[in-house]
């Protein structure tokens, strides 16, 4: 990808956000408390999803020091 093309990426990203948080307003709100509040090491991770039939699946993991190096990094990525 070029330059170009990497700002279109950006702002087409950009857009797509904005309309996520328009029609999930509470899931930024969340995520700015997790952060504001941390994620030591030793912290457990939980994700679920219920399909429309109400088929449940879910994961976890126990957050280690390169999560935690990983999680840093993608947060200086932030604007």
């Amino acid at each position: 990808m070029n330059g170009m093309e990497n700002l279109q990426m950006i702002m087409q990203l950009k857009g797509m956000w904005d309309r996520f948080t328009t029609d999930h307003p509470m899931f930024p709100k969340f995520m700015n408390a997790v952060m504001k509040q941390g994620i030591p090491e030793g912290s457990v991770i939980e994700i679920s999803v219920t399909a429309p039939d109400g088929t449940p699946l879910s994961t976890n993991i126990k957050v280690s020091a390169s999560d935690i190096e990983l999680f840093e990094t993608l947060k200086s990525l932030k604007p």
